[in-house]
């Protein structure tokens, strides 16, 4: 962590009529100081998994990158359903017709240390299907809402884009039907 960075304990204790705002400040600043530093410092690992397991290499760019958030969440009480930066199941892709710059957003419910849900962070993941490259860094957004419906309607209010593509499952389904399809027309 960079040591001009405020923790997330000070920042909270600031800040606490938006717990949720102040949570996405930190982690976006979190995001600015680290993104690079992690992709210099991982290259050789990071592109490791990219050989071995594709595309699942972001995931563990982002487990990297978002270690720190998860430790000072714990620290000061608050919880992350599902684990940042959510759930690839659920998140929705889109991007270039050559894939090189794609955005997937993925999402998570905050709850504080009494189970209450504080609201969503959403994290824009921009990176590359021909190789392993981040285009820009990572984003956040915050939302007050926090169940997967109302979090969906947020987000397709914000974006088109998001609100035309498709979960990961239903993406996935439809590819694997096509598939199948190819190779019933080729016998």
């Amino acid at each position: 962590m960079n040591h001009n960075e405020l923790s997330l304990g000070s920042l909270l204790a600031v800040r606490t009529e938006n717990v949720i705002g102040s949570l996405g400040k930190y982690i976006d600043a979190h995001i600015e100081s680290q993104w690079q530093d992690i992709l210099t410092q991982q290259a050789d690992k990071l592109q490791r998994a990219y050989e071995e397991a594709g595309d699942m290499a972001y995931g563990t760019y982002l487990n990297l990158l978002l270690n720190h958030v998860h430790k000072e969440m714990k620290e000061n009480g608050l919880r992350a359903e599902p684990r940042l930066p959510g759930e690839f199941d659920i998140s929705r892709e889109w991007g270039n017709e050559d894939e090189s710059d794609q955005q997937r957003w993925m999402w998570s419910t905050i709850y504080d240390k009494d189970g209450m849900p504080l609201g969503t962070i959403v994290v824009q993941v921009y990176h590359d299907h021909t190789q392993f490259r981040l285009p820009r860094r990572p984003g956040v957004l915050v939302l007050t809402e926090g169940t997967k419906e109302e979090v969906v309607q947020a987000l397709s209010e914000r974006s088109a884009s998001f609100k035309q593509a498709l979960e990961f499952t239903e993406e996935y389904k439809l590819y694997l039907e096509s598939l199948n399809d190819d190779q019933k027309a080729a016998n």
